[in-house]
């Protein structure tokens, strides 16, 4: 059989910026509206969670752009997607938004080191990358349109002769867009003489607080470890102007990072065993809301924390939302026949998507990497008055997210139940 794999990988550089005519508000609410129903999937236990939303729809919007019939209308519906033709154009304009982003904080570094202040940007690397099968009949317009709206670059390997080797390339491509924090994305084993495409997404990101913590008020503070017994754990300490906002039952606690285009974003549950109970009413209105809070004094205790989490295999997190006949089920179902011709014995399907992130967040700010394979395989038959300083303690699991203000798209999103 012949099989497509989806890889998303999150790093700390942007690249292969494309040009786009629309806004990129069709691309942000979809990002976030999958975001909170992947969390949903993959939530339910205690463990800690991050998973890169932008990075995984990315990687699929590229396969939605070769998804046809039923499959398409699937995809769609999962992903959050119209039925017209304007995804790969607000996906460009997203990913140029964030381009922009990462020029302007260079600007501001750079007039800040003229005064002897801090110079450090943010780094931004967003790169997505075609691995194809030599010889294969992909069609021309498909690899066209990834590349004008992707910045997906087309490239030849040979899986038939030697899987084990291709799947070493890849991986190692996917290390070096993010800097050496997303290793061996996919496993040994997953790709075979079978698969005939790979579409990649790969993110990395470092971001510094607009004001860092100081290093000398973290002290070790209680943290109620998944909602049990409290553990000291080293947590950072700051009082300054963040955007902040009560609602029934959560906090919501906005950090700004330089240049203020980029946010790291709290919800923090009012009971110590709430976590689960936030987590139910979370929507992707509530974050687009999180976007721009109003500014009051916080005096905010936020624990470190740094998170390097396996490979995902989301294959069935996506059927069990409903995108079934892309993985063709049933057998036959699966219509991929704008990225290569369906014969009735030789047609593509998604075989896998594979997804590991790595983040760090401490005292100069934070340091995240995600990437998304999607594999294909051939078959035989997804501001206001100032109040008094509010303090706010972020001592219990928590809900997080790194959040673009412009468009309210999530980067990351996921939850601390343990942060040693």
């Amino acid at each position: 059989m012949k099989r497509l794999l989806l890889l998303s990988a999150v790093g700390t550089l942007i690249s292969g910026m494309a040009q786009g005519t629309t806004n990129f508000d069709l691309a942000a609410t979809a990002t976030n509206q999958l975001a909170v129903d992947l969390h949903r999937q993959l939530a339910k236990g205690d463990e800690n969670v991050c998973v890169s939303p932008y990075s995984i729809e990315s990687a699929l919007a590229m396969t939605f752009a070769g998804a046809d019939g039923e499959t398409r209308t699937e995809m769609a519906r999962v992903l959050h997607f119209p039925t017209d033709d304007n995804v790969p154009a607000s996906f460009s304009t997203l990913q140029r938004s964030l381009e922009d982003m990462r020029v302007k904080t260079a600007e501001l570094a750079k007039e800040s080191k003229r005064f002897g202040g801090p110079g450090e940007p943010i780094t931004l690397n967003i790169a997505n990358r075609l691995f194809a099968q030599k010889g294969y009949d992909f069609r021309q317009a498909f690899l066209s349109l990834v590349r004008q709206n992707y910045g997906a670059v087309f490239e030849a390997l040979d899986f038939v002769a030697n899987a084990a080797a291709a799947t070493q390339h890849i991986n190692k491509w996917v290390a070096d867009q993010t800097h050496g924090r997303i290793r061996d994305l996919i496993p040994a084993g997953a790709l075979n003489k079978m698969t005939r495409l790979v579409l990649a997404n790969a993110l990395y990101l470092k971001a510094p607080w607009a004001d860092p913590f100081s290093e000398k008020s973290t002290q070790r503070e209680p943290f109620h470890v998944r909602g049990g017994a409290p553990v000291d754990v080293p947590m950072m300490r700051k009082t300054a102007e963040f955007g902040y906002v009560k609602r029934e039952g959560f906090t919501a606690v906005s950090l700004p990072y330089v240049g203020d285009d980029l946010q790291f974003l709290i919800l923090l549950p009012d009971d110590v065993n709430g976590l689960h109970a936030l987590e139910s009413k979370l929507t992707a209105n509530v974050l687009s809301e999180c976007a721009k809070l109003e500014a009051h004094d916080v005096d905010l205790h936020l624990p470190k924390f740094k998170l390097e989490l396996p490979t995902m295999a989301l294959a069935e997190s996506f059927q069990s939302l409903g995108m079934k006949s892309a993985f063709d089920v049933p057998r036959g179902s699966a219509n991929f026949d704008k990225i290569a011709p369906r014969k009735p014995n030789d047609y593509l399907y998604i075989s896998q998507i594979f997804h590991k992130t790595f983040i760090a967040v401490d005292e100069k700010g934070t340091e995240a990497a995600a990437a998304t394979a999607v594999v294909m395989m051939k078959a035989t038959a997804m501001a206001g008055p100032k109040p008094e300083p509010i303090e706010v303690k972020v001592d219990r699991p928590f809900i997080y997210a790194i959040q673009h203000v412009p468009s309210g798209a999530c980067l990351f999103l996921g939850h601390v139940t343990d942060p040693r």
